[in-house]
């Protein structure tokens, strides 16, 4: 399964990239977004959206306010569900993938994979 995390980050201690590690040390492929390239561990953080790619889930780690370029494009990539992790909660984005048919969850990356409900 392919997850893209949204809201990438070089900072160790951002959830989003504790998120990327603990994904990959669960055996996931991921596709790192951010605002800046670079690195965390094996996976290089993108700047440029995938224009396509077989994404499973997309874990947001982004304030609302940061999030509306990303609509059609997340829209577009068809993942089967979103997980809006803590503090990136967006009813009008759910609403947006929810017509769209994309299941939307608001919970922690970290705790789902951590008690094996990812």
């Amino acid at each position: 399964m392919k997850t893209l995390v949204l809201g990438a980050s070089e900072k160790r201690e951002r959830y989003a990239n504790r998120a990327v590690r603990m994904l990959v040390s669960h055996g996931y492929e991921v596709i790192a977004i951010g605002k800046k390239a670079g690195k965390i561990d094996t996976v290089t953080i993108q700047v440029a959206f995938p224009q396509e790619a077989a994404v499973d889930t997309v874990s947001v780690y982004l304030n609302p306010d940061n999030q509306t370029e990303y609509f059609d494009k997340i829209v577009k990539l068809s993942p089967r569900r979103v997980i809006f992790n803590p503090g990136s909660e967006n009813k009008a984005f759910e609403n947006h993938l929810n017509k769209h048919q994309i299941a939307t969850e608001r919970a922690c990356t970290l705790v789902l994979l951590s008690t094996n409900q990812f």
